[in-house]
């Protein structure tokens, strides 16, 4: 459909009598059958818009049916109007699907019903460009308004607001945990996060219902061989082609698919890329997310996982040695030569967090490292637009909580909880911490209890989502448990934004 006209003029609606008014009876009784002229114009005035509303409806149905009857793209529309006569406005909804193409977008208008009514909207045909995008554009404009000669307002306004992805980016080192949050994230907003159907089967990308998570690896410029001839690591920004990548995420944020490349983690090598929709919510999970500032730009809200030095090498001999079969010598080397482009390259992306989960050693056994224990931070920052940070029994206090052991059952060394404000890299910070482990997650309800703002939608809603996935890495600790509670904060931070552009067309009307 390339194009829609509306045209209507309409009276003063002030000039019409107040629904329910009586009138004063008429004392000439031969006319007593009679309208008045306010009721005449009354009734006029209802029937008139309704048939303009009909002859609206007509007119876009026979337009939908012609692009569903050409075959090569097929489309469907939706029109409906909400009219309240005490009220001169109306609400206009319009949204265009295309089934067969790669890309669809809805617009919101509302209209102030006064005495002219235009707007347009067009589709582009869809395009490959050489970035490897699906171009198919919605566009919508709004007239402007203007006052007659008595200064009151007499054109419509027409505001219109197309729906956007919303991007999570979550960093975090090689190993430390981004598969286990992704998954729990995915879980949070329902549907098995699965690669795409009929796809690469080596594809690092993870659709849902709602999300699509993206591996930044796939923006590798150079395959493993290119690293070694070129002595660089994949942590090197060298080896990352980021003006792809923010090309791309770009794209998919406004609504436009493309042929995201595949980084081959099993050969190594640059596989042909994938195509790629926008999703309601576009996860960006890797090494740099937040390294470039254009990408960063685009984020809705970010988290870091922050392992430390000793949990990470704890982590990394586990997995190695016993899954693998590595050296210890081979496991230090490894860890010895990322180490220089960890330091230059990822960590430096905390600072620019909204989140952050950082995992150490725990304090309640001196001197351990093995790792098993764990003390866990929730580093929230102040100020997100969307996000309050959770809070332990009182918001801002500095608290030191050990639970009562006879409701939470927890073998040695115990549980520990601590809540307080902090300051993080000249941000202020709330900070939720954790340790210790759970020994039975159906008592975490306790705990759960005495959180405030983790946004969930009934009462024992962590908990219920820690059993559900009481196999992953960390749910018997603070990892898990704020993982968990993230998921329910960027459900809640996706709900919101959703409410605020939807609501915007219409504040901007009224204005």
């Amino acid at each position: 459909m390339s194009s829609l006209f509306a045209y209507f003029r309409i009276k003063n609606p002030s000039s019409c009598p107040k629904q329910g008014a009586e009138s004063e009876p008429y004392k000439n009784t031969d006319h007593a059958n009679l309208p008045s002229s306010n009721q005449f114009f009354f009734i006029a005035f209802q029937n008139y818009f309704s048939v303009l509303f009909l002859f609206l409806f007509s007119q876009i149905s026979q337009l939908c049916l012609r692009n569903q009857r050409k075959g090569s793209k097929t489309h469907s529309c939706l029109f409906t109007e909400v009219a309240n006569f005490n009220k001169p406005t109306s609400e206009l909804l319009f949204s265009e699907a295309s089934k067969r193409s790669s890309t669809a977008k809805m617009a919101v208008c509302t209209v102030y019903t006064t005495t002219t009514f235009n707007s347009t909207c067009s589709v582009s045909t869809p395009t490959k460009t050489h970035l490897g995008f699906h171009q198919r554009q919605v566009f919508f404009y709004s007239t402007s308004r203007r006052s007659n000669r008595r200064g009151s307002s007499n054109t419509s306004e027409i505001t219109c607001a197309a729906e956007k992805t919303v991007v999570i980016g979550l960093a975090a080192d090689s190993g430390c945990g981004k598969s286990t949050f992704m998954r729990r994230l995915t879980s949070v907003f329902g549907g098995a996060a699965e690669p795409p159907r009929g796809g690469n089967p080596d594809s690092n990308t993870l659709i849902s219902d709602t999300t699509t998570v993206i591996c930044l690896d796939d923006y590798h410029s150079l395959d493993r061989t290119g690293r070694k001839v070129k002595g660089v690591t994949a942590l090197d920004p060298r080896a990352n082609d980021f003006d792809l990548m923010y090309e791309q995420v770009k794209a998919l944020k406004e609504g436009t698919a493309v042929d995201k490349p595949i980084y081959n983690h099993v050969s190594g090598l640059l596989d042909p890329p994938e195509l790629i929709k926008p999703p309601k919510i576009l996860v960006i999970e890797g090494l740099h997310p937040m390294y470039d500032s254009r990408v960063r730009d685009l984020l809705d809200f970010s988290i870091y996982l922050d392992i430390s030095n000793e949990v990470k090498f704890a982590w990394k001999i586990q997995r190695d040695m016993e899954e693998r079969g590595h050296s210890l010598e081979s496991i230090k080397a490894s860890i010895e030569a990322r180490k220089p482009d960890f330091d230059a390259y990822i960590d430096p992306q905390k600072q620019y967090a909204d989140a952050v989960i950082e995992v150490l050693p725990t304090q309640l056994i001196p001197g351990d490292n093995e790792g098993k224990v764990l003390r866990v931070r929730l580093i929230m920052k102040e100020g997100v637009k969307f996000f309050s940070p959770v809070y332990l029994f009182d918001e801002g206090s500095t608290i030191s909580w050990i639970p009562c052991g006879r409701k939470l059952t927890c073998s040695y060394p115990g549980i520990k909880f601590f809540y307080g404000p902090d300051a993080y890299f000249g941000n202020e910070v709330s900070v939720l911490e954790m340790d210790g482990q759970f020994d039975r997650l159906d008592e975490l309800i306790y705990v759960e209890s005495h959180l405030s703002n983790i946004s969930t939608r009934f009462y024992g809603e962590v908990t219920q989502q820690m059993l559900k996935h009481s196999d992953f890495p960390g749910s018997n600790n603070g990892t898990g448990l704020f993982q968990t509670i993230v998921g329910l904060k960027i459900r809640d931070l996706y709900e919101q934004i959703v409410a605020s552009r939807a609501a915007t067309p219409l504040q901007a009307a009224k204005a």
